[in-house]
């Protein structure tokens, strides 16, 4: 069976900026405090009508100008997002229909956090099978939408952006692509990150709009004792499964919610700060859009080279996690 491959990487963030000095005069929050707990600065804010498939759209634009492949190539697309521009139709087919993708199918998946490195992998397994050739797995998220700017325990976490990755398989001979995943839900920490109106538990209402139920709801003690204990344990967990440490790790790309999960995660794997992505100071946290903004980030700073063992490691919503070792390709 054909190895998948990461042949090509896009992004897109608005051009909108709100940084920590703004949030001062927003909330009770200071810019130092900010920094302090998360390693943010700064994060893009879509403007008003911009909606997850505008961003989308732009990154597998570029996905594709820097890639072979035409947009009529593309088998399938794969949007993980948990701020879809509705309810119905997907967000996967406006994307479709935006960049001329006609002979391309698609969906979406909601795993927040998660969602890239989920969506990856769902992509890798039809390129692995030979169902397809052409994969365009997509994170994105206009968090902005769902963001109560009253709350501070959210609104100076979370920022919008995205990227895209187009999955293919392998040559011949070739020694690149996906090595190994592990993935994990535990559904009992559901409460402490979710949304809790606007599905069919809680339709919308007149109350639930006035009790604020359709913004983000946070145990931030929760998530981050969560976060901190899993991300290094999944790292753990696929590296040790393949025979392999932390120092064998050529560059870590983690989802980016905060600079101490990180952190920390890299000294429990015995990694150095220069072996890691860290793009949470100018995007915050993008949800599904971390990951592919970080690989993007990567490239443009020269951290990523073709052969480097590379892993990548997400925690979220759900609670869920997950980690994946690949073989980068380009």
């Amino acid at each position: 069976m054909p190895i998948p491959k990461i042949s090509a990487v896009g992004a897109c963030v608005p051009p909108g900026i709100l940084s920590n000095k703004d949030l001062e005069g927003m909330v009770e929050t200071s810019d130092q405090w900010i920094v302090e707990r998360t390693g943010i600065r700064q994060r893009h804010i879509a403007e008003k009508g911009v909606a997850s498939s505008d961003l989308a759209t732009e990154a597998v634009k570029e996905l594709i100008a820097k890639s072979e492949i035409k947009a009529t190539d593309i088998d399938l697309i794969i949007v993980a997002t948990i701020t879809p521009d509705m309810q119905l139709p997907a967000t996967a087919c406006l994307v479709q229909n935006n960049v001329g993708a006609t002979k391309a199918w698609g969906f979406d998946m909601s795993i927040a956090c998660s969602g890239f490195l989920y969506a990856l992998q769902v992509g890798a397994q039809f390129v692995r099978t030979g169902a397809h050739q052409n994969v365009v797995v997509i994170g994105v998220d206009v968090m902005s939408s769902i963001i109560d700017y009253t709350d501070r325990q959210t609104c100076i976490i979370f920022g919008d952006g995205g990227g895209a990755a187009l999955i293919q398989p392998c040559a011949a001979g070739e020694e690149f692509g996906v090595i190994d995943f592990v993935h994990e839900v535990d559904g009992s920490g559901g409460v402490s990150l979710c949304l809790p109106a606007g599905g069919s538990r809680n339709p919308t209402t007149h109350e639930t709009i006035d009790k604020r139920m359709h913004y983000v709801h946070q145990d931030g003690p929760a998530v981050f004792k969560f976060a901190t204990r899993k991300m290094a344990e999944m790292c753990t967990r696929v590296l040790e499964r393949n025979g392999l440490t932390g120092k064998d790790v050529d560059l870590f790309i983690p989802h980016q919610a905060n600079l101490r999960i990180i952190t920390s995660a890299m000294e429990r794997l015995g990694m150095t700060m220069d072996r890691v992505v860290v793009n949470i100071d100018e995007y915050g946290n993008t949800t599904a859009g971390t990951i592919p903004l970080a690989m993007h980030s990567a490239l443009e700073k020269g951290m990523l080279k073709k052969g480097d063992l590379v892993l990548l490691a997400s925690m979220g919503a759900g609670f869920s996690a997950g980690a994946t070792l690949l073989r980068w390709a380009y």
